[in-house]
């Protein structure tokens, strides 16, 4: 395997030389996979939440505040009536979307947005429920499950991922909203955790912190900056990346009650340099992050491939996107811990928002352009 991908990396220097940037992306795949990107559907603005429907559509979210359901022929429908207000604006607006593992039975979809108070002057992350109308044009029965406590006037770090566990409750990553990083170390907010609610709204009984006072009882850990990948990992825990400032960038498995240490450690420094509170990057009682990057990569979206469609060498690999870099990370893992990454779809250095593994066990990108894409990565 090492030869095979020496050998890889040899031939994408060669090709990028030759100024061959599409042929070199094909190349850092593996020896026995090498993805072509195909577009399945374009003219999507600013897209940042995908999920998958039955016969081969999707659901796709435009963070200006829009939902769409995609053919599977790439067509692109009209937005669907029945959202919330939404405060898009900065890094605001309609974020994630999860479809249900009952929706064809349901038809329920489960979105988060920024959620603006009654003034409109602030404004946090919120997790709503709402049917698919039987004709999908609308959404119906809107119900909001959850808002992040308190509001505060920012445009910045809404996290909003989700993600549904085996035992049907729901995760929510929460930014900390840039300007109140103290409060993530707090349990009387929801300011920079991971909550679990149930698909009614309501928290777990077996969540860390239900009966503790001053504590909200949907925290699941907390500590965290700004989380806008995660995915339930092949074993089922959850698994999340986050932000860091100025580098710093990490990958967590956060487990029930556990503090990620933000902003008291980190591996990144505050914009323009210069330490954070007192610089250190260990703390007895707080967790060190499974890989950390830095320079930042500023990641987005988080898959595993659970599939063998790509062959076995990508099969249990960890996917996340790159805003700042442009490029698809192909994370290996190995007893833990992350053993190698490759660089994939990076010669068109578009933003990768999400990325998620479809139900024909191919993956499936979102790039976060004016004209965005959702782009299907065929095994060639």
């Amino acid at each position: 395997m090492h030869s095979q991908l020496t050998r890889s990396f040899s031939i994408m220097v060669c090709w990028r030389t030759a100024g061959a940037a599409f042929l070199a992306m094909t190349v850092l795949g593996t020896a026995d996979a090498a993805p072509r990107p195909e577009v399945v559907a374009s003219g999507l603005e600013n897209p940042w939440g995908l999920s998958f429907l039955p016969e081969g559509r999707f659901v796709v979210t435009e963070k200006p505040g829009r939902m769409r359901i995609v053919g599977a022929d790439g067509q692109v429908g009209a937005p669907l009536a029945g959202l919330p207000p939404i405060a898009a604006g900065g890094q605001g607006g309609l974020l994630d979307v999860l479809a249900d593992s009952a929706f064809e039975r349901n038809r329920i979809l489960y979105f988060c947005f920024s959620e603006p108070d009654t003034a409109g002057s602030a404004n946090s992350t919120a997790l709503a429920r709402a049917h698919l109308s039987a004709d999908g044009s609308r959404l119906e029965n809107l119900r909001i499950l959850f808002s992040q406590r308190p509001k505060i006037a920012s445009r910045a770090h809404f996290g909003c991922r989700i993600v549904e566990a085996r035992d049907g409750t729901l995760f929510l990553t929460l930014g900390d909203r840039f300007s109140r990083k103290e409060d993530a170390q707090k349990l009387d907010n929801h300011i920079g955790k991971v909550v679990r609610i149930t698909k009614d709204g309501a928290a777990p009984q077996d969540n860390p912190f239900v009966g503790r006072a001053g504590a909200l009882p949907e925290i699941w850990s907390f500590g965290h900056r700004n989380g806008q990948g995660a995915t339930l990992g092949p074993d089922g825990k959850l698994w999340m990346h986050e932000h860091g400032p100025q580098g710093g960038d990490e990958i967590n498995v956060p487990a029930p009650g556990r503090n990620h240490g933000w902003p008291v450690i980190t591996y990144g420094e505050n914009y323009g340099g210069g330490k954070i509170g007192d610089g250190i990057t260990q703390k007895e009682g707080m967790e060190q992050p499974l890989h950390y990057w830095v320079p930042s990569i500023a990641p987005s979206g988080m898959a595993f491939l659970t599939s063998d469609r790509y062959g076995a060498a990508w099969k249990g690999n960890l996917f996340v996107g790159s805003l700042k870099f442009g490029y698809l990370d192909r994370i290996e893992l190995r007893d833990g811990k992350v053993a190698a990454e490759h660089r994939l779809l990076e010669d068109g250095r578009a933003r990768i928002r999400d990325v998620k593994q479809g139900p024909d066990g191919l993956l499936y990108v979102l790039t976060d352009e004016a004209n965005g894409k959702l782009i299907r990565l065929r095994p060639d």
